[in-house]
C-alpha cells in the first residue's frame, strides 16, 4: 500500500484532541484545498477530564504557531501566569520547608560551575534563590511582563494557569473557524479495517462511516485505537511513582482583589501531595495520591483541612474524584494509528508532564508526517524511539522529586526512596552528581522535556549536596560565579521595582489586551 496521506481523523476533542488538531491543520495548510484535511470525531457524552490546568513555557511556542491570540487566549481561557513550581514540605515538612523551581535558567548557566562558588560561598541560601532571580517574583507575586510588552514576549520565562474545559473549547473554536478543521460531533460505533490491519474507516451513529488515511487516537485514558483495538500492552509505573487517585476541587476567593500566585504550589502530604493553582477566578486544587497508602476519605478530610488553612470556605464542597493507572504503552504509533495524550499514558499530575508530551507527540507527528503510506513505517518507528525514551525521562524527574525526601512520618515517603523503586537510570545518575552537577551531557536529545537546569533546581531544593572533587577545575572559579550572583540579584531588584502584580497584568490584559508582536 503506498497511498498518499491526505486526511488525518483525530478521535476525542479535549486539550489534546484539539492541541494535535491545531498544531497539524496550522502546518499542513488544512484551510486551503490543497492542504491535508483533518476531522476530529468527539463524542456529544464524554466530557473532558479537564484538570490540566498549568502548562510548560513551550505552550507559548505552540499557541502562537497556530496563529492563536495571546489576548483571546486570556480572555476566553480564565488564564494566568505561571513562572514554575513552588513545593511545601517535600524534604523535611518543616514549617520552613519549601524551594522553588523557576522557568528562568540560572544566571551564568553553563559558563561556568555555579553550583561550586554557591557551596563555597552561600550554601546557607537556597539555590535557585540565588542564581535566579525569578523564585524573587513568585514571592512577590509579581508578572513575568510588563503593560507594554506584546504577546508571547516575556520579561521573565513563563508558562500558563487555565480552565482546561474553557481551553478546548477556545481550541475547538480557533481550529473550526480559522484552521479549517471539520468537526464531527458523533458517537463511535465500530471500527473497520483494511487486510493488512490498518483502520479503513470509524462508524459513527448519525455520519456513517469515516474514513481516513491516519487516526489520531485522543480518547483519554479508554485508549479505544491504540489500547482497545490494536491491544498495545501498558507498562505500569506503579511501582516506581505510586499514586493512582485525585481528588479535585475548585475554590473561590474571597474577594475579586485576592492575589493570583504566579506559580503552581504543591504541598507534600502525608499520602502524596496537593496541588494548588491560582486563576483569575478561581484556585483549582486537588490532593493526588496513593491508593496503596491512605484512604479516599482521609484524602478528602486532608484537602478541606489545606483548603481552611489557605483562606478558603469552611465548606469547600465534595471534591471530584479521579483514578489513573500510572503508565505508558509500549508504543504509541502501530499502523496508522498515533495516540497522544492520555491515550498513551499518564503518569501524575506533577510538574506538568502531560500537556507538554501532547505538545511535543503534535509537533514531531506534523513535522514528519509522511506523504504516503509506505513512509509510515519509518516515521512510526522514529516517533516510538523518541517518546519511549521522553516518558522514561518524565519518570526519573518525577521520581527524583521523592527519592531524596528526608521525611520519615509516614510509610508513603519511606516507600518512595526504596531502591527497588528507583529507575537503573536515575540511580546512575545520582551517584555521577555526588561530583559533578546535571549538564546537557546526561540528556541526549534536543527536545528534551525537562533541562538539565531544571534536574539542578529539583536536585539542590532537595538538599542534595555534591562532594568536593579531589582535583580543580578551570570551572571551579568562585570569582566568576560570584559575578552571576551579583547579576541575578541586581536583575531581582530591578523586575520587583519594574513589573506589575500578576492580578494587576491580567486585569489589565483582560480590560485591554496587549500588543500584537
Amino acid at each position: 500500500m503506498n497511498e498518499a496521506v491526505k486526511h488525518i481523523v483525530i478521535v476525542g476533542g479535549g486539550s489534546a484532541g484539539w492541541l494535535a488538531a491545531g498544531v497539524i491543520a496550522a502546518e499542513h495548510c488544512s484551510a486551503s484545498d490543497a492542504g491535508l484535511r483533518v476531522t476530529l470525531l468527539e463524542s456529544p457524552d464524554v466530557a473532558p477530564i479537564g484538570v490540566g490546568e498549568g502548562t510548560w513555557p513551550t505552550m507559548r511556542d505552540t499557541l502562537h504557531k497556530i496563529g492563536v491570540s495571546e489576548t483571546d487566549f486570556f480572555r476566553e481561557c480564565d488564564a494566568s501566569f505561571k513562572q514554575g513550581s513552588r513545593f511545601n514540605g517535600w524534604v523535611n515538612g518543616r514549617a520552613d520547608d519549601h524551594y522553588f523551581h523557576p522557568f528562568v535558567l540560572p544566571q551564568g548557566y553553563g559558563e561556568t560551575d555555579l553550583v561550586s562558588g554557591w557551596l563555597q560561598q552561600y550554601a546557607q541560601l537556597p539555590f535557585a534563590d540565588l542564581v535566579s532571580f525569578q523564585p524573587h517574583l513568585c514571592v512577590h507575586g509579581k508578572a513575568p511582563k510588563q503593560k507594554g510588552t506584546p504577546e508571547y514576549a516575556a520579561v521573565a520565562n513563563y508558562g500558563y494557569h487555565l480552565d482546561a474545559s474553557k481551553f478546548g473549547q477556545f481550541l475547538r473554536k480557533h481550529c473550526t473557524e480559522k484552521l479549517g478543521v471539520r468537526h464531527v460531533l458523533d458517537h463511535m460505533t465500530g471500527i473497520h479495517t483494511h487486510e493488512n490491519g490498518d483502520i479503513a474507516s470509524l462508524q459513527t451513529q448519525a455520519n456513517g462511516a469515516l474514513e481516513g488515511d491516519l487516526f489520531i487516537d485522543c480518547t483519554g485514558m479508554q485508549s479505544l485505537l491504540l489500547g482497545k483495538h490494536y491491544q498495545i500492552p501498558f507498562l505500569s509505573q506503579k511501582h516506581v511513582l505510586f499514586n493512582d487517585t485525585a481528588m479535585a476541587l475548585q475554590i473561590p476567593y474571597a474577594d475579586e482583589n485576592t492575589p493570583i500566585a504566579s506559580q503552581t504550589i504543591s504541598t507534600a502530604q502525608d499520602s502524596g501531595w496537593i496541588w494548588d493553582i491560582g486563576l483569575p477566578t478561581r484556585r483549582g486544587t486537588g490532593y493526588v495520591y496513593s491508593s496503596a497508602h491512605t484512604t479516599d476519605e482521609a484524602a478528602q478530610q486532608a484537602l478541606h483541612s489545606y483548603t481552611v488553612q489557605t483562606g478558603g470556605p469552611i465548606n469547600p464542597g465534595t471534591p471530584r474524584k479521579l483514578t489513573f493507572k500510572p503508565g505508558y504503552h509500549s508504543k504509541f504509533w502501530h499502523k496508522n494509528c498515533v495516540a497522544i495524550g492520555l491515550s498513551a499514558g499518564f503518569i501524575e499530575p506533577l510538574e506538568a508532564s502531560a500537556l507538554a508530551l501532547v505538545e511535543l507527540s503534535a509537533s514531531m507527528l506534523s513535522d514528519e508526517m509522511p506523504a504516503t503510506r509506505s513512509g509510515m513505517e519509518l516515521a512510526a518507528k522514529r516517533f516510538n524511539d523518541a517518546f519511549i525514551y521522553r516518558w522514561e525521562r518524565v519518570i526519573d524527574f518525577l521520581k527524583l522529586h521523592y527519592v531524596l525526601t528526608q521525611r520519615t512520618d509516614s510509610d508513603y515517603w519511606r516507600d518512595n526512596c526504596q531502591p527497588e523503586g528507583i529507575p537503573e537510570r536515575l540511580q546512575e545518575l545520582l551517584v555521577l552528581w555526588q561530583h559533578q552537577s546535571p549538564s546537557r551531557y546526561d540528556l541526549a536529545r534536543i527536545d528534551e522535556v525537562f533541562p538539565s537546569a531544571s534536574y539542578q533546581y529539583v536536585l539542590y531544593g532537595m538538599g542534595f549536596r555534591p562532594k568536593q572533587r579531589p582535583t580543580v577545575r578551570r570551572t571551579d572559579d568562585t570569582a566568576a560565579a560570584m559575578t552571576y550572583f551579583q547579576e541575578a540579584a541586581s536583575l531581582t531588584r530591578k523586575m520587583l521595582a519594574a513589573l506589575p502584580d500578576n492580578r494587576e497584568l491580567i486585569t489589565h490584559i483582560q480590560r485591554n489586551g496587549m500588543l500584537k508582536i
